[in-house]
């Protein structure tokens, strides 16, 4: 028997209506093992990975392990309320969190729930946590400077907007303090109308570090234009495990409308432990140092999403800045050298020179930036280009001294000006520096302008002078800061007034 056309037709819409009833029919399973905050489930068919999944008593979880009998996930929530036997349903939908300027001044926990005491947010943009990273076609190169605020950093280490660079060393050497100059150096661009929105992802912090990293924040005034994300040592491992894929979700809604953002990674250590306690829980297999083997995997898949894209896409950019902590200086473990491979370049802070005094203690032949001196605006670029290289030669020659040797004059000259050198580059926490005050002071000291000042007076000379500058000459620092650039005639009148202010001042 022949079926007429409307006849097939009727027929085909019959049976794809009931193939979307039978997709629109939730999943369900059952709890068939429940402990230390993972669960084996039988019967989720038609999950997929990553999904979130719905327990009893609003407990929810992710789905991590697909197997051909059962899904292993993790629990974000209380998981003493979850028993063997009880039912789990599939949402459908990969973990997503809130994003958007309604979370700006917050501090949300790794799913993006307000714990700041501050009430709901309010906002309907919502995105998920895992996302491809841009391909090379959707990017352009790392060209524009982010300015930290800190002169080692902006001159030898610079960073652009786009770029990926690690902060290293071992537990109070300064990591941290580095990190919350920059976002505190974003304030004058955000006065001025261009803002670079940061948000500061606390992985495995204790509670009281957050809270005073969110008070130091609010002292100067920056957490209008900052998000803080919090899964503290207190929040089980799987809530520290997804925190800064949530966060770099946050900062990718502005960097895809055009914007520019800043994110802090507090540390991708506490981040691989975290994912090595859930990895080794649903019975994954250990590899070096007890890591499995798709570690590098999950650094790399979070820190490719930083990126500055092309003027078709809008342009906009999103930094981002992990830190990982060492154990006795040994960045040749496996966490740090996997970081380091991933990254566009490396600050290496060193114990020795902060117990000496010397903060940032930042070490300029271990630090690296990849992108170098395209991330400097021009005036940067040529007062301290030689920077790197005095300071390296002031180190080989200080440790050749200690012998004890007779010196000639020009290894005396070079030792003096390195001395001052490495006092210009000390600098208090939360002072950050602008762009052209840092340029005016990189030039007197690389000029050999102050090679008779003594060193413990170093200091207070650099203060006096920029104040000098600013309300004598405010000319200069305008022209450096409109321009990005030092003519000739700039340096030779910052050269003068160096000379006059010098009478004065000895």
């Amino acid at each position: 028997m022949e079926l007429k056309a409307e006849e097939i037709t009727s027929v085909i819409r019959k049976e794809i209506g009931n193939y979307e009833k039978d997709l629109k029919m939730e999943s369900v399973g059952t709890v068939l093992q429940i402990g230390d905050g993972v669960a084996r489930i039988y019967g989720l068919d038609k999950c997929k990975a990553s999904e979130l999944l719905e327990f009893e008593e609003g407990v929810y979880g992710i789905a991590l392990n697909l197997e051909e009998d059962s899904v292993g996930a993790v629990l974000l929530g209380d998981t003493r309320k979850i028993k063997a036997g009880q039912t789990v349903k599939s949402t459908g939908r990969v973990i997503s969190v809130p994003v958007g300027d309604a979370l700006l001044g917050r501090v949300v926990n790794a799913i993006g729930d307000p714990i700041d005491g501050k009430g709901p947010i309010t906002t309907d943009k919502m995105r998920t946590i895992e996302y491809p990273a841009p391909n090379v076609v959707e990017r352009q190169p790392v060209k524009e400077p982010l300015q930290t605020g800190i002169k080692a950093v902006d001159s030898m280490i610079p960073i652009g907007r786009g770029q990926r660079e690690l902060i290293i060393g071992d537990r109070q050497t300064g990591k941290t303090a580095i990190t919350i100059d920059a976002i505190i150096n974003q304030k004058e661009y955000f006065d001025a109308g261009k803002p670079v929105y940061c948000i500061y992802v606390a992985i495995g912090q204790k509670q009281s570090t957050v809270l005073r990293v969110q008070e130091t924040l609010e002292k100067y005034d920056a957490m209008k234009y900052t998000v803080i994300v919090s899964a503290s040592a207190s929040d089980p491992a799987p809530m520290q495990y997804i925190s800064p894929f949530s966060g770099c979700a946050m900062g990718e809604e502005f960097r895809d409308s055009g914007r520019h953002a800043l994110i802090i990674y507090d540390d991708l250590w506490k981040h691989a432990v975290a994912y090595r306690q859930v990895s080794l829980l649903l019975r994954r297999p250990p590899g070096r140092e007890a890591f499995p083997g798709d570690i590098f995997n999950l650094h790399s898949r979070l820190l490719e999403r930083a990126a500055k894209l092309n003027d078709k896409l809008g342009g906009g950019s999103l930094t981002a800045l992990p830190i990982v902590e060492t154990q006795a200086g040994d960045f040749s473990a496996y966490i740090p050298t996997n970081v380091i491979s991933i990254t566009d370049g490396q600050i290496y802070l060193e114990s020795d020179l902060f117990y000496s005094g010397v903060r940032p203690a930042i070490n300029a032949g271990l630090s690296v930036s990849r992108v170098g001196g395209n991330a400097q605006k021009k005036a940067m670029k040529k007062v301290a280009g030689s920077l790197r290289l005095d300071l390296a030669q002031y180190r080989e020659l200080e440790a050749f001294t200690k012998f004890g040797s007779e010196l000639d004059k020009s290894t005396q000259a070079q030792l003096n000006r390195g001395e001052r050198l490495i006092e210009v580059l000390k600098q208090s926490q939360y002072e950050p520096v602008s762009m052209e005050d840092q340029v005016i002071t990189i030039f007197v000291v690389g000029q050999g302008l102050i090679d008779e000042v003594p060193v413990d007076r170093v200091g207070k000379f650099e203060k006096e002078f920029l104040k000098f500058i600013a309300q004598s000459h405010p000319n200069i620092r305008a022209a450096i800061k409109d321009t990005g650039e030092i003519s000739a005639d700039e340096a030779e009148e910052i050269r003068r007034l160096c000379q006059e202010f010098l009478k004065d001042f000895s």
